[in-house]
């Protein structure tokens, strides 16, 4: 079985051969590209399993090279950046990028946030088989039935709970933007739609989590949005 093959976009030398050098000695396969233009080719060309995307790049924007990765694939992106502003990360992860990772990084960190890609397409692949049921720890979700489940005890959730729950799950170890979470629960992303969001997310939290101020499945990203965690 051949490993993973990670896709490094990344114009700074030395940042590349660090990440280069990193996955080399975790035996990943890896490609590298230096602009977005050449990022672009040797996706399509390849087919990655998964992208490390710097967003400064000398030919295009990555925000940009995001965009046209998506019109054709799914492909994991993980960006890398010196851009540590939440309007930044909020641009990307509303592009159509998974993670976000801020310059300077560490080599630990980096292989974490491939752990927890590679976890996620596993999931999926699983998830593809067993498609109506969604079990994470304790938690489980039977999308057919429309119920979730704690410790065998079926929650009593509101529709947008629900909705909320089952949106997460199905995008497991993923960060979503407010944005994206209530153009998907309400249609729009005005900014009383957040402020909803964060009261539903509260309540939800409450039902989930044994202890809702340290919650182990629900994670924040303060200014950003939510990410469920695999348990």
């Amino acid at each position: 079985m051949n490993k993973p093959l990670i896709m490094v976009i990344e114009d700074d030398a030395a940042v590349r051969n660090l990440i280069t050098t990193t996955l080399e000695t975790h035996e990943y396969r890896f490609q590298e590209a230096a602009t977005g233009e050449t990022a672009i080719l040797e996706v399509a060309t390849h087919n990655p399993d998964v992208i490390l995307l710097d967003l400064g790049l000398p030919d295009m924007d990555g925000i940009e090279v995001i965009q046209k990765i998506r019109t054709w694939a799914k492909t994991p992106i993980i960006v890398i950046s010196a851009r540590s502003e939440d309007i930044d990360k909020i641009e990307a992860l509303d592009a159509g990028a998974d993670d976000y990772l801020t310059k300077p990084f560490s080599v630990e960190e980096l292989l974490a946030r491939l752990r927890v890609t590679f976890r996620r397409l596993n999931d999926m692949k699983s998830d593809m088989v067993q498609s109506s049921v969604f079990q994470n720890g304790d938690l489980k979700i039977d999308y057919a039935a429309g119920c979730a489940f704690m410790k065998n005890t079926e929650l009593h959730l509101t529709p947008i709970e629900y909705k909320l729950l089952c949106l997460l799950s199905k995008n497991v170890g993923k960060v979503l933007t407010h944005t994206y979470i209530t153009k998907e629960i309400w249609g729009s992303a005005w900014d009383n739609d957040v402020a909803s969001l964060r009261v539903f997310m509260a309540t939800l939290r409450k039902k989930i989590e044994e202890n809702p101020s340290e919650p182990k499945y629900i994670q924040t990203h303060v200014g950003v949005g939510y990410r469920m965690l695999r348990v």
